[in-house]
């Protein structure tokens, strides 16, 4: 990893080296079956970690069909703000940036409303629009890669019976931690899905242990989340404060996530009061937006915390690095989480990481030199190991360098042994 850059010229380089990485087929690639190959994916958003690794896969395959599932309602935010859900709009789950010419995205409206009922009926409602789509489109596909068990992998169940091709799917986290486990139709369902497909990709040991928990006998493989190291590399702190307009003399600590109960923004806020009773030079910035946001500012209001925590609103993913090097410390408090890309991405520009023991987490920070953990929910035990993070001599070149294995160039490499496996 470069050293901490210090001016333009630097950061010039550095990005032009970063992309040139990105860019270049690396020689393991070259003689994978893959070569040649057609690849349908089916997911319900087509940005960060559902399409990190297939920008890296398309120069080594014919071609990439990627249907994205859409829910019409959604698109409704924008003329209707109070429904608070343009983040699902097709706008927002498709990121057209830099597509390769072989990868063809199509969106995949289907309607349906946010109840349990409707979402058990979304699996076949989705593999009927998908099959409608590789009719009208004339697709043709010699293997599938679903991300997640419902509904992107019973589409893709369904489809391996149909065509009889070779079928993965990424199982990522409330597919596998909660949703199975609600009821004896859920768990049907996604026991089929994942009985159904050739190999299963999960994010982390924990989900792998909720699959144990059921009646599976595909073979699985743990392939953590990753991030993008052309976006996410160190840059000099004080030039990302100067140009996000943040004091340079404050410690500063920052999360980054949607505005959702699971992200444990209110326990964020609530240890920032017990932070800020130790010492004053602190702020903490929440990138995000969401349902939860008048919830946020009334607490922060409450607290009387307003001179101590900014919600700096929701940023495209391209923005986020000059967020993330403009903190001290990226604090994660989610209440569940699968294998956050927030998490690597904040490695990734070797900033120490304090969060939760849930979900894949602990898996990764697994020493005191990349982070701190605590339990969820402790906004006590929290707000103890931000002070103590703000207190500690960090050794950036250690995290840069445990950050390298989860580049998305390393782990796109695993992806495609798995499809070696599936394609014999």
């Amino acid at each position: 990893m470069t050293n901490l850059l210090n001016d333009g010229d630097k950061l010039a380089t550095l990005r032009s080296e970063k992309e040139q990485l990105w860019e270049c087929p690396d020689p393991f690639f070259l003689k994978d079956k893959i070569e040649g190959r057609n690849l349908l994916v089916i997911c319900h958003a087509y940005n960060n970690f559902q399409k990190d690794p297939f920008d890296l896969i398309a120069p080594r395959v014919a071609s990439i069909h990627v249907s994205v599932r859409i829910n019409p309602f959604a698109d409704l935010g924008k003329y209707l703000p109070i429904l608070k859900i343009e983040r699902f709009s097709s706008a927002q789950k498709i990121d057209r940036t830099d597509i390769s010419k072989n990868t063809h995205v199509y969106p995949t409206p289907i309607w349906y409303l946010p109840t349990d009922r409707c979402y058990k009926n979304l699996g076949e409602k989705q593999y009927a629009r998908v099959e409608s789509l590789i009719q009208k489109n004339e697709i043709k596909f010699d293997f599938i890669h679903c991300h997640f068990t419902w509904s992107a992998g019973y589409a893709g169940a369904r489809l391996k019976e149909k065509y009889g091709v070779p079928f993965v799917v990424t199982v990522h986290g409330y597919d596998i931690y909660s949703l199975p486990f609600k009821d004896r139709e859920w768990r049907e369902k996604i026991e089929y899905v994942l009985n159904t497909a050739d190999h299963l990709i999960t994010v982390s040991q924990s989900n792998l242990a909720c699959i144990k928990k059921l009646n599976v006998s595909t073979p699985v493989t743990v392939i953590p989340n990753g991030f993008r190291s052309d976006l996410f590399y160190p840059c000099d702190t004080l030039e990302c404060r100067r140009t996000l307009n943040l004091p340079q003399e404050k410690r500063i600590i920052l999360t980054v996530g949607y505005f959702d109960p699971v992200k444990g923004h209110t326990y964020f806020i609530e240890a920032a009061r017990g932070v800020i009773a130790k010492r004053k030079d602190v702020l903490f910035v929440i990138v995000g937006d969401g349902k939860l946001q008048t919830a946020l500012e009334n607490q922060i209001r409450s607290l009387g915390l307003e001179d101590y925590v900014l919600l700096a609103g929701g940023k495209s993913h391209n923005e986020i690095p000059i967020w993330m090097n403009a903190c001290d410390l990226f604090v994660l408090p989610s209440l569940n989480e699968g294998n956050p890309t927030v998490m690597f991405e904040a490695l990734g520009c070797g900033k120490p990481f304090v969060g939760t023991r849930v979900g894949g987490i602990p898996e990764i920070i697994t020493s005191d030199t990349y982070g701190l953990l605590v339990e969820p929910a402790d906004p006590e035990s929290l707000a103890e190991k931000i002070l103590l993070a703000l207190d500690m001599e960090w050794d950036r070149e250690a995290i840069l360098a445990y950050a390298d294995q989860f580049m998305w160039e390393s782990i796109v490499k695993q992806i495609i042994d798995v499809y070696n496996l599936i394609l014999r």
